[in-house]
């Protein structure tokens, strides 16, 4: 059992760590290649030579799936948003576990002076009639 000292300070330090992520972007980048209508095209050719890349992001937010297209430069930024996106899920889903043990300590603890002071007074049910 962790003392309750020890994981209050993992959640402060888990908080640091979330105010420092930056910008934020659920989702995933793919790498799309295309074929033109043009005849002649150098994507007809054998073997094709697609068109591309290029990149889009797929999302769901509030129960709508999306998809946006990123400029070829925008592509790093787009990355770095998506990375910090899993460290805040990974980060938040450590503070649930953290908090959940946390919060177990204390009803533990608040169950124990109940207890003692039912102890220390004398009463217990048995002895209520």
């Amino acid at each position: 059992m962790t003392a309750p000292r020890a994981l209050d300070a993992k959640i402060a330090t888990l908080k640091g760590a979330l105010a420092t992520l930056g910008d934020l972007r659920p989702g995933t980048l793919s790498e799309q290649y295309n074929v033109c209508g043009k005849p002649g095209c150098r994507c007809k050719a054998s073997p094709p030579r697609k068109h591309g890349p290029y990149y889009q992001v797929s999302f769901t937010w509030q129960g709508k799936s999306q998809t946006q297209f990123v400029r070829r430069e925008d592509v790093p930024a787009v990355r770095r948003q998506l990375r910090n996106y899993q460290r805040l899920r990974a980060l938040v889903a450590t503070w649930i576990g953290v908090g959940l043990e946390r919060s177990r300590l204390r009803l533990d603890e608040a169950r124990s002076r109940r207890a003692n002071m039912r102890g220390a007074s004398g009463h217990s049910r048995e002895n209520r009639a």
